[in-house]
């Protein structure tokens, strides 16, 4: 595994408590005592955490689809050519 920012591990470890805060809260509706304190918790960490993982860099091009691409470019080449004219 690549190290990953600080920041982006922050995120991922605010992602797992809230999912736990949201298992908590469903485990509580389903004693029909719903405590939506768990809901309106696991909600802010989720978004917290979406926002700390986002910073995350996108992966690199696996480069699978190069031939196709490849064989493309002239097609897009001569359509382009033709909306100038």
């Amino acid at each position: 595994m690549e190290d990953e920012p600080l920041v982006v591990r922050v995120g991922t470890f605010f992602w797992v408590l809230g999912i736990g805060a949201f298992i908590l809260f469903v485990a509580s509706d389903m004693a029909e005592k719903p405590d939506f304190d768990y809901l309106f918790v696991a909600m802010l960490l989720i978004g917290f955490g979406w926002i700390f993982r986002r910073k995350k860099a996108p992966p690199p091009s696996a480069g699978r689809f190069s031939i196709l691409r490849k064989m493309r470019e002239p097609k897009k080449k001569g359509k382009q050519e033709e909306k100038k004219k």
